[in-house]
């Protein structure tokens, strides 16, 4: 007996087949509706980049453990990019001279890390990019806060759904030092726990905060900080408040779209002020669906010159995974509108003329590669999913006619060819 290879994927890579893969196209485009209505331009760019860009700039946790390396026959390091941010800031940089900023742009990348598969986690995923770049106003923040709640609507979730949660880093930073009085040199290691803060116990938190170095009183301040919400901003100085977008945006009629969480971090190393994440609101799934926020240098990898920018990467998994616990994901689309069925084999050449003047008016249609008696054909038709079949006959094709039959009730009519594509339409539901 011959040995025969594995159907299934890759470990933490998946198939989609027709169906599944009918769900996501209906979802995605439904996003780059949106995202175009808001004025955003579609780019992409290679899989392949410069280890270096994710291993100065994307994180420790990325590049340390999570990254897909590999070394050229030239001696090259590249990388299967892990995340699309990087790699647009090295195409602004390199385009800079030609773009008139700011600039809204976004893509739909598959992205790759090395992750331990779990429900939200996979190695390879595909995920929604969009970035502004080229401007620091507050207005960027609001942009992407309006933005994020249109996309979430245009997939039918309602705002009680999900939480758009925010913070700034330079807030917090000034919250740590100024409030719980954390030295500079605890402070990466006092946002990592704080990172963490939501996925580990009181006591977890305690331990982590005697092995930095914190205090009792440090450790209790701390606490009281993290869960004050925006009270916390009151205990900070005016001068910190002044230079944060997010305090703008908490000012104005924006401020409903989100809310204030000190605990929101974000991991990537490159975010320097706002940050944000969308939770899930239901009990069944708790858990970040997706986040960015506002980087001030990433283009400075590639030029001299400075150009902020503002982002956030919506990843499928949780997308779907969102949708499958609201009830929200849609229901494949079905293989066809309409099949045409020839007689006979003889037929099979005017049953094409008939299909092609079908998908000329927009009408998805089919018809049989191999020819089989009408009653398998129809069954055929009616699993595809198809509204109507075209039956091709000798006599009526003679006479320049057709059979049209709806699958809906059964009824069917002799139509004259010129009619066909009107009639059919009429009997096909609008996707």
């Amino acid at each position: 007996m011959p040995e025969y290879l594995s159907t299934a994927p890759v470990k933490g890579t998946r198939d989609f087949v027709p169906a599944e893969m009918s769900v996501r196209t209906q979802v995605f485009g439904h996003l780059y509706d949106v995202l175009e209505r808001y004025g955003f331009l579609r780019y992409d760019g290679p899989v392949l980049e410069p280890a270096e860009i994710y291993e100065r700039k994307s994180g420790q946790e990325i590049a340390d453990q999570q990254l897909y390396t590999l070394t050229t026959k030239g001696g090259e390091r590249l990388a299967l990019r892990p995340e699309m941010t990087p790699s647009v800031a090295r195409m602004i940089a390199g385009n800079a001279k030609s773009l008139s900023f700011p600039v809204r742009w976004y893509s739909h990348p598959n992205c790759f890390r090395y992750e331990r598969p779990q429900r939200g986690r996979v190695r390879e995923h595909w995920q929604i990019n969009a970035d502004i770049f080229g401007s620091e106003s507050a207005n960027c923040e609001i942009e992407m806060f309006e933005l994020i709640h249109d996309l979430m609507e245009s997939v039918g979730a309602s705002s009680d759904m999900f939480a758009v949660r925010v913070n700034d880093r330079n807030l917090l930073t000034s919250a740590l030092t100024d409030v719980v009085g954390v030295s500079p040199e605890h402070l990466p290691a006092v946002f990592g726990l704080v990172d963490r803060w939501e996925k580990t116990s009181a006591e977890e938190h305690a331990t982590s905060a005697e092995e930095i170095g914190l205090t009792d009183k440090q450790f209790e301040k701390l606490t009281e900080a993290l869960g004050s919400g925006a009270a916390l901003l009151d205990e900070l100085p005016a001068e910190v408040k002044e230079q944060s977008n997010l305090v703008r945006v908490l000012s104005s009629s924006a401020a409903s779209l989100v809310k204030f969480e000190p605990m929101i971090v974000r991991g990537l190393a490159y975010y320097t002020s706002t940050v944000f994440e969308v939770f899930d609101t239901s009990p069944k799934n708790r858990r970040a669906l997706f986040g960015g926020g506002r980087y001030a240098d990433l283009a400075s990898l590639f030029t001299k010159e400075r150009i902020p920018g503002i982002g956030f990467g919506m990843g499928d998994v949780t997308l779907i995974d969102f949708l499958d616990t609201h009830g929200l994901t849609p229901a494949p689309r079905n293989e066809v509108d309409v099949m045409v069925i020839p007689v006979t084999e003889e037929l099979a050449d005017a049953a094409r003329q008939v299909a092609t003047s079908l998908r000329r008016a927009g009408l998805r249609t089919s018809t049989p590669i191999e020819h089989r008696k009408l009653g398998k054909e129809l069954t055929r038709a009616d699993k595809a999913g198809a509204a109507a079949v075209v039956i091709v006959g000798q006599e009526d094709w003679e006479a320049g006619n057709v059979t049209v039959r709806s699958l809906a009730t059964r009824e069917q009519q002799q139509v004259a060819l010129a009619e066909v594509p009107s009639i059919v339409g009429g009997l096909v539901t609008p996707a």
